[in-house]
């Protein structure tokens, strides 16, 4: 397939999973597998495609201060290092583990996606060495996150992410508002400076064990900071819930395309 013309279809999925929360990875690590590019070569042009489009789309929730920055440093800091490991260690792990693994992570995420999130900022704030009180970063509320249950998540699905090359954002946005009480959109904002972080330090992870190409990753890249851009811009006026439920669906029948892939 024509690298441009990959990289526009890698613009659509942008704008689509950018304006939802979940960064695309999925979608991206599919696209490229389908055209034919080796899943260790794809999962590094998929960190550098999900850091540039999620960096484009923060700056977009950056500018309606929709990016909690306190929980995004915090989150940030935990997932980039379990990312690093996950994509330096990616490479002790065949092609088609990678595949299946990432085929069962996409049929959990589809059950993750299905159901209904509601995001509420007002909590009883607790007290105890295991929780965290954040301030919002307008101060119109207060956030009461257990380090116990928000830690080991954070840790577990940036290893996962930065091994198999997604992002993690999936995951991460329904973390930010049942674990933590974060209003939607303000999930959406955080949750794509956590993409940026996972994406770059599984980059390097995976660039130290030699599977980045520059010829793949950057038109690749071009394409997601556009889609980016778009779809931060759309993120900001639109309701997620169809989204929400339609990107359950396409989940999972990327899953079922996938296994297919792994045992066939």
């Amino acid at each position: 397939m024509n690298i441009w013309l990959l990289a526009l279809i890698i613009l659509g999925i942008a704008v689509f999973m950018v304006m939802t929360g979940h960064g695309g990875g999925t979608f991206f690590i599919i696209a490229l597998v389908l055209a034919g590019i080796d899943m260790h070569i794809a999962a590094a042009s998929v960190q550098f495609i999900l850091f540039t489009a999620a960096f484009s789309a923060m700056l977009v929730f950056k500018t309606m201060k929709f990016v909690e920055w306190k929980l995004a440093f915090f989150m940030g800091v935990v997932i980039a290092i379990s990312a690093f490991l996950g994509g330096f260690f990616s490479d002790y792990v065949p092609d088609k583990t990678l595949k299946l693994i990432l085929s069962v992570l996409l049929f959990v995420l589809a059950l993750f996606m299905l159901k209904p999130v509601k995001g509420n900022a007002t909590q009883r704030l607790r007290t105890g060495w295991q929780y965290w009180s954040v301030t919002s970063f307008d101060h119109s509320a207060a956030y009461c996150i257990n380090l116990i249950i928000v830690v080991p998540t954070v840790l577990a699905f940036g290893f996962i992410a930065g091994m198999v090359g997604i992002s993690g954002g999936s995951f991460m946005v329904p973390l930010l508002v049942l674990a933590c009480g974060v209003p939607m959109k303000h999930a959406v904002g955080t949750a794509s400076s956590l993409v940026a972080a996972s994406a770059l330090s599984g980059l390097i992870g995976h660039a130290i064990s030699g599977h980045f190409d520059y010829r793949i990753a950057v038109p690749l890249a071009i394409g997601g900071t556009v889609g980016g851009l778009i779809g931060g811009r759309i993120a900001i006026q639109s309701k997620p819930k169809l989204l929400k439920v339609l990107f359950a669906v396409t989940t999972l029948i990327a899953a079922l395309i996938l296994a297919y892939n792994v045992f066939n």
